[in-house]
């Protein structure tokens, strides 16, 4: 009788460890996929950016003849958004991307024909608010990539996702030049 209660007590302990790491494995599963959507909004995102920059590069050519390392360098780092494939690579791709849409709104300061520009003002708003939903994304992301990142250290998490070869994810960092000030000059009129 004792060893029939015992051959119960560890069945019962081994169904409830099973249900304990179906639970685990499944609430991974749920913020990987987390993780992803968050990626795929900020995605769909960069990809409406990606695909204004060609119209806002043909209203600068004609006022920016002599600004052509500027538009040279927005167009190359179109293109290597366009073939990067790796998370990292994306990332570094979108920051360099950044970094030369900034370069080219602070070069088109010194153009006043060009910032009246009906359909550059256009672009450089639609642009502008995809940045400020772009930012909105990031910090939703790597919230997500955060809480799962803390999730796979906890244990005994971490047990099953080592068991089941769960692994981290990268945050999106900023790249330290977009913490500094914005140098702003004004041209007399």
């Amino acid at each position: 009788m004792l060893g029939l209660v015992t051959l119960i007590l560890l069945l019962l302990i081994l169904i409830g460890l099973a249900l304990y790491t179906v639970l685990i494995y499944n609430g991974f599963i749920r913020m990987r996929n987390e993780v992803d959507k968050t990626w795929s909004n900020i995605d769909v995102l960069l990809k409406q950016r990606f695909d204004e920059l060609p119209k806002l590069i043909k209203v600068c050519e004609g006022y920016m003849q002599h600004e052509q390392k500027t538009l040279e360098a927005v167009t190359r780092a179109r293109s290597q958004v366009a073939s990067a494939r790796s998370d990292q690579e994306k990332l570094g791709a979108q920051n360099m991307l950044t970094d030369t849409l900034r370069s080219l709104f602070a070069v088109a300061e010194s153009y006043p024909a060009l910032k009246a520009d009906a359909v550059f003002q256009r672009l450089g708003y639609r642009i502008s608010e995809l940045e400020d939903q772009i930012a909105d994304r990031r910090e939703l992301f790597n919230e997500s990539v955060t809480l799962f990142n803390i999730r796979l250290e906890q244990f005994p998490d971490l047990i099953v996702a080592r068991l089941f070869g769960f692994t981290g994810r990268t945050l999106w960092k900023i790249d330290p030049a977009h913490r500094q000030d914005v140098e702003v000059k004004f041209q007399p009129a």
